[in-house]
């Protein structure tokens, strides 16, 4: 095998980006493996062999009771000992739009601890939200993902992706601390109001991590952003690079000198 970043992609129950996620991880130099959830809960020590564990978008169990957390309630409760050793360990984690959705349920962010703080709710418009938006970095994040980078643009597509902190200490601590690693802006380089914050999230926010900045959950998709024709206006020039991906670039350069 080669390179250290062996990367653990969920797949099943409603995922439907599995594909995408690990063509990112492989393009970006590391090694993905797609798995069935399934597997994960008959036999959690399987995690182990892993250094980076991603839980890709998609619409798992239906959204059901609300989205991801059914898939929250049975990782927690199947594999939250493992789930938690992984986490200690230093290997990384990233929850993308109902992955992210699955993080904050399950309790993973913005404090690993299995204790819910934030939650992730419908789009203030009411309606099912598909469109590319501007994201501004926060640069002073301990976010190993978003390292280096400062605005980029990526698609968006769910129904359920508003970002809520349980309290306004809860916000206050975020930003405290800098775990709003990315927030939507709008032309005028604010954080946005709707369409350029496409679902209503407290302060723009799009994506959190934890303090280590190990685990990150965003509702955007840079899976998505692989290559410079996947942007709507690469022919003009604005898709030179598939920006997505350096979130990717990022974790596996990290993985390579940690591992």
């Amino acid at each position: 095998m080669v390179g250290k970043t062996n990367a653990l992609v969920l797949n099943g129950y409603g995922i439907n980006c599995p594909v995408e996620t690990a063509y990112a991880v492989k393009e970006a130099g590391g090694n993905a493996e797609i798995m069935h959830v399934s597997r994960i809960l008959e036999s959690p020590p399987i995690l182990e062999k892993y250094n980076f564990l991603v839980i890709p978008g998609g619409f798992s169990f239906g959204d059901d009771i609300g989205s991801g957390k059914v898939l929250a309630n049975r990782l927690r409760h199947k594999a939250g000992k493992e789930l938690q050793e992984f986490i200690n360990s230093g290997k990384l984690v990233l929850g993308i739009c109902n992955g992210f959705q699955v993080l904050v349920k399950m309790g993973l962010l913005p404090e690993p601890d299995f204790r819910q703080r934030v939650t992730i709710t419908y789009n203030e418009s009411g309606k099912f939200e598909d469109r590319w938006v501007r994201l501004k970095i926060n640069e002073r994040s301990p976010c190993i993902f978003t390292r280096e980078l400062g605005e980029i643009e990526l698609p968006v597509r769910h129904g359920e992706g508003r970002f809520i902190p349980g309290t306004g200490e809860m916000l206050e601590e975020i930003m405290k601390d800098n775990l709003n690693v990315m927030q939507y802006t709008g032309p005028d380089g604010g954080q946005g109001r709707y369409p350029w914050n496409p679902n209503g999230s407290v302060r723009g926010i799009a994506g959190i991590c934890d303090k280590s900045g190990q685990t990150l959950g965003m509702m955007p998709h840079p899976e998505a952003y692989n290559h410079r024709t996947n942007h709507p206006c690469w022919a003009g020039g604005r898709g030179s690079t598939g920006r997505g991906i350096s979130l990717f670039r990022n974790a596996v350069s990290y993985l390579e000198q940690e591992w």
